[in-house]
């Protein structure tokens, strides 16, 4: 909750919406949820989801969300996780890894661009 308050400040969190999405992603063979540790605390979280895409022609690996702790920032942790996220989407299929990134997170797209990605496009979204 820590982590997912640093990702969304602002953002209201429900614990037991949040543990609901949770419970039914851990059942699932098309999400992964990886945690980084430093001792007992968690310091970073990453998740990945897999989909269908008849534009790659293949699966993809999409980046849900992806934090690690302020005070941890640095070290290395998010290139871990990112790392693992992307073995896990190579080694069920998927051909090409996305995410999404809130416009005002420069350096997160700055970290993103020197892993590699690219910005392609824009999200759109409407709440239902």
């Amino acid at each position: 909750m820590a982590l997912l308050a640093q990702l969304w400040p602002g953002k209201p969190l429900d614990p037991m919406g949040l543990r609901n999405v949770y419970n039914r992603a851990l059942a699932s063979d098309r999400q992964l949820y990886l945690c980084a540790l430093d001792g007992q605390q968690v310091v970073g979280f990453g998740s990945l989801a897999i989909k269908a895409n008849l534009w790659s022609e293949a699966f993809v690996g999409f980046v849900d969300e992806m934090v690690v702790d302020e005070a941890h920032r640095g070290q290395g942790i998010g290139s871990q996780i990112l790392g693992q996220l992307t073995i896990w989407a190579r080694e069920h299929g998927c051909n090409r890894i996305e995410l999404d990134s809130a416009f005002h997170r420069k350096g997160a797209h700055a970290f993103y661009e020197r892993h590699g990605f690219q910005s392609r496009g824009y999200l759109f979204s409407k709440l239902l």
